[in-house]
C-alpha cells in the first residue's frame, strides 16, 4: 500500500442503485414509513453488512465483490460520521413491518494518512433493496455532509459509476460537482473495464482559515 494509503480508485462508494424503485405500496403508511437517522453502533454491523451485500450484488455500486470483516471495515472506516437509517414502525394494517429495521447507512473512510490530507473523506452511502426510491439515501448523504462540516472536514469525495444516475443525481444536489472522468480505471468481476466519475465537495464552513 503507497503511502498516502488513498483507497483505491477502483470501488466507488455511492451505493444508490439505478432504476431501484420498489412495488408502490397500497397503504401510504407503507409507501413513506418513518425513518430516523441516528449513530451506526457496532451492533448494526450485521445489519449494515447485509445492506453493502445487497448494494455489491447489484454490479452497479462498487467493484468490490465481498464484504469484508467488521474489524477490517472498522478499520477502514473514520470513527466519526457514521449514521444508520432506521425504519420505525413502519408498515400498513395489511402489510406490517416490525420496528428497528435498518434502511440504509452512510459513512467516510479517510483518504490518507498524511496530515495534509486529514479534512479530505470519501464518501459511502447504500440503501437496502426494499427500501431504495424513498429518498433516504438522500437524507443520509446530506446528514454525512452535515456531520462532515462538523466534524472539520473540508473536501468529501465520491467515486460512483457514470451508469448510476441515481447517485450521480443525489451527490449533485447534495452540493457535490464532477471533477472528472477515471476512464477503465477498473475491471469488474465480469471482466468490463469501467470508468468511474470522481464527485467532490468542498465545505463551505470547514478549512477556511
Amino acid at each position: 500500500m503507497p503511502a498516502d494509503r488513498r483507497p483505491a480508485p477502483a470501488a466507488p462508494g455511492g451505493g444508490f442503485v439505478r432504476d431501484a424503485r420498489p412495488d408502490q405500496a397500497s397503504d401510504e403508511s407503507e409507501s413513506r414509513p418513518l425513518v430516523a437517522l441516528r449513530p451506526m453502533t457496532a451492533a448494526d454491523w450485521p445489519s449494515v453488512a447485509a445492506i453493502y451485500a445487497d448494494g455489491i450484488a447489484t454490479g452497479d455500486a462498487t467493484f468490490e465483490t465481498a464484504v469484508p470483516s467488521w474489524e477490517d471495515w472498522d478499520a477502514a472506516r473514520r470513527a466519526d460520521c457514521r449514521i444508520v437509517a432506521e425504519v420505525a414502525g413502519a408498515g400498513g394494517e395489511h402489510r406490517p413491518r416490525p420496528p428497528g429495521v435498518l434502511a440504509g447507512f452512510a459513512c467516510l473512510s479517510p483518504v490518507s494518512r498524511r496530515p495534509v490530507y486529514s479534512g479530505v473523506a470519501e464518501v459511502m452511502v447504500y440503501v437496502a433493496a426494499p427500501w431504495r426510491g424513498r429518498g433516504i439515501g438522500g437524507r443520509l448523504l446530506r446528514a454525512l455532509v452535515r456531520e462532515a462540516d462538523a466534524s472539520g472536514v473540508w473536501t468529501l469525495q465520491a467515486h460512483v459509476f457514470p451508469e448510476n444516475d441515481t447517485s450521480v443525481r443525489a451527490h449533485r444536489s447534495a452540493g457535490f460537482r464532477v471533477a472528472g472522468v477515471r476512464e477503465r480505471i477498473g475491471r469488474a468481476s465480469d471482466g468490463r473495464w469501467r470508468d468511474t466519475l470522481l464527485l467532490e465537495r468542498r465545505s463551505l464552513v470547514g478549512g477556511l482559515d
